[in-house]
Formats: C-alpha cells, structure tokens, sequence
C-alpha cells in the first residue's frame, strides 16, 4: 500500500521517498496541503499513512489536517507530523496526529515509525 509523503522541500520528499523505496513502500509525493487534498479526492485507494511537513506554502499541514477532519473518507488515515518545530508532541496531539517526525528526519526513526503504522 501507498505512503503519501507531503514535503515543500523537494530534497527533503526525495531522500524520504528513495529511502521508504528501498524498503518496498509505494510512495507518492505532493508539494503541499492542497496538493495532497486533491491526490485524495482524486483516487478511491486511498494511502495507508501520511507523512506531513507543517510549514508549507498554499496550504500547511495545519490547513490540511483541518480539511482531512472535515472528510469522513479521509479521517481514518494516520498522520505523522514531521517538523522542526519546538514542543512538537504538543502541536501534533492538537492537529490529533497518530505520531511525530522531528526534523532533521532520524532514518531509523522514520522507518520504526513507519513500520508501526503501515501493515
């Protein structure tokens, strides 16, 4: 099943992407919030997980979690936060995140959480 990974930072998606990759995940990349939304609406198999920068131009992650509350067919997919942000645990919990990535992305750290959340 897929991850969707939503990364502004276009080295920071790609290093994500090629590492779950060599993993055997199918992944799929979107710029921002909105892009992801629309990948969403757009594809009735649906990912197994995302991955969710907050900082983002056109729409942030906090934008996105708001519209994905406001979905019932997109309510039930796990969102891991990945920010630098301080106090993240704090941000994620208020967003209702399943979990947390803080950035600089730790590689083991990034494929235990995966591993949790995707199977």
């Amino acid at each position: 099943m897929t991850i969707l990974i939503v990364e502004d930072e276009a080295p920071i998606r790609v290093v994500i992407t090629n590492i779950l990759e060599d993993e055997g995940y199918a992944v799929v990349g979107a710029t921002n919030g909105l892009e992801a939304l629309r990948y969403l609406q757009q594809h009735a198999e649906l990912p197994r997980l995302i991955l969710l920068d907050l900082g983002m131009p056109v729409m942030s992650g906090w934008e996105f979690c708001a519209e994905q509350h406001h979905d019932p067919r997109l309510i039930a997919i796990p969102v891991i936060v990945m920010s630098a942000l301080p106090d993240l645990d704090q941000k994620a919990a208020a967003l209702n995140a399943t979990d947390i990535l803080g950035k600089p992305i730790d590689i083991d750290n990034l494929l235990a959480t995966v591993a949790r959340y995707h199977q």
